[in-house]
């Protein structure tokens, strides 16, 4: 008798530990009840000669961080292609958000409704940098969804996605949020968005659909994913929502967007090169050029500052300072905090403006010295027609590098050139010698060089 007694307490324990289990989970359904009906399907028509931006061959797509668009059916005719994304409403009068590789270059788009309704939209602005596009359909009193007011989020917290996968419509998935502010530059090398990471099932179809968080509102847009399969595996992107609400209030206005520019080459900061500025820890963006002319150089940045905090805002990596700064509205001036000379400094400056078409990039003899000296380099002076050619005005091309010396363990490599050792610029031969001659027995130093045309800092540990 004890012995049924205990079958049944231990029954009654299991059924009421999965009981709080399941009453731990979250109910989606009063999300997707609510929010469905402001989700659209996005449907776009490419002639051939353009073809479908998004939408290569599949020996063409890349497998890593797919930007994902979708084709359904038999081959087209020849003189159109079609394809598909999601969107949502934002607005009672039909605006409308989506991904900008989901509309770039169509010649028509069409809105679906979940009521099944269609409407021909207009494209009211793009955004590349961002990934993002705005998009109006003649009709009034339409379903709308919240954009979250701040958009926090915390790694670990729970949210939903709601967009037409393989064109499956109105198709539900969730999951939580694996990581905040993930850098993914653009193939200009472009770094404007800190894309949220999650492990929600997003596929080819949910490029520009909504990330939900448990209070039903939009934290994210759903932008890429990373697949060696062209399906989900867990890793998928959406676009925050303070800076979606940046680009709509910009794209609704003036149909065009401009973010903050600095005017600045920036690298991270290693162990090395921490030491080297006096840093206590690697943190910061550290400054390897300066754009002539810029809003930098305007306030009086140098190369080798490091950039601690932007307009109040700490910087501990350098893929998070164009976060911060193309969020700023061009004209307004901010506070940064930089490392200079192993001293601590304010600093004001102006922030420029990037246009949504603007580029801006930094690229980033005589005889040779002697047998190498204490930093084990063999450099003659730079031809004219290179610095010319990467726009600096003196430095010392390395010829050789000793094994098991200061700049073998540093990584300089035979054709660096060398513009900067600590804060002293490098012009010539005699220049570098007369710096090398003058470092100290031991600690760490910083130098800056040019490296296949691109600026870079590196740190050198002296040995005594």
């Amino acid at each position: 008798m004890n012995r049924f007694f205990c079958a049944i307490a231990v029954g009654c324990a299991l059924l009421m530990s999965s009981l709080v289990s399941a009453a731990a989970l979250p109910d989606f359904r009063e999300i997707v009840k609510e929010n469905s009906p402001a989700v659209v399907k996005i449907i776009v028509e490419h002639s051939a000669r353009g073809g479908a931006p998004g939408q290569p061959g599949a020996d063409e797509i890349p497998e890593y961080l797919r930007r994902f668009f979708e084709f359904r059916g038999a081959p087209p005719p020849q003189h159109e292609q079609m394809g598909m994304g999601s969107g949502f409403i934002i607005s009672t009068d039909g605006y409308i958000v989506t991904n900008n590789h989901v509309v770039d270059g169509a010649d028509s788009v069409l809105v679906r409704m979940s009521d099944r309704r269609e409407f021909d939209a207009e494209v009211i602005g793009t955004d590349p940098r961002s990934d993002l596009a705005l998009l109006r359909i003649d009709a009034k009193d339409l379903p709308v969804l919240k954009l979250a007011k701040n958009g926090e989020l915390e790694v670990g917290e729970w949210v939903l996605a709601i967009g037409s996968p393989f064109g499956l419509d109105y198709s539900v998935t969730a999951g939580i949020v694996s990581a905040m502010g993930r850098s993914l530059p653009t193939e200009r090398n472009e770094n404007y968005v800190p894309f949220i990471q999650t492990d929600v099932a997003i596929n080819p179809g949910n490029s520009g659909g909504p990330l939900f968080n448990l209070d039903g509102e939009v934290v994210g847009v759903n932008s890429q994913i990373f697949t060696r399969s062209g399906g989900s595996i867990g890793l998928s992107f959406a676009i925050p929502v303070r800076v979606v609400r940046n680009v709509v209030e910009q794209l609704k206005a003036d149909g065009r967007v401009t973010r903050g520019w600095l005017g600045v080459t920036i690298q991270d900061v290693d162990k090395n090169l921490a030491e080297s500025f006096g840093l206590d820890r690697p943190r910061g963006a550290l400054v390897v050029e300066v754009a002539e002319g810029g809003p930098a150089d305007d306030a009086g940045l140098q190369a080798g500052d490091i950039i601690l905090s932007f307009d109040g805002t700490e910087i501990p990596t350098s893929a998070q300072l164009p976060h911060v700064v193309g969020l700023v509205s061009p004209g307004t001036e901010v506070p940064m905090e930089v490392m200079r000379d192993r001293k601590r400094r304010n600093i004001d400056v102006e922030v420029g403006g990037l246009g949504a078409d603007d580029s801006y990039s930094l690229v980033a003899g005589g005889g040779a010295s002697g047998q190498g000296g204490r930093l084990g380099l063999v450099v003659e002076e730079a031809p004219p027609e290179l610095l010319e050619r990467w726009g600096i005005n003196g430095g010392v091309v390395v010829r050789e590098v000793a094994p098991d010396s200061t700049a073998a363990d540093a990584g300089l490599l035979p054709g660096d050139v060398i513009t900067l050792i600590g804060s002293s610029p490098i012009k010539s031969v005699a220049s570098f010698e007369e710096v090398e001659a003058d470092l100290p027995q031991e600690g760490s130093v910083p130098l800056r060089l040019i490296r296949r045309g691109s600026p870079l800092f590196i740190g050198l540990k002296l040995k005594g």
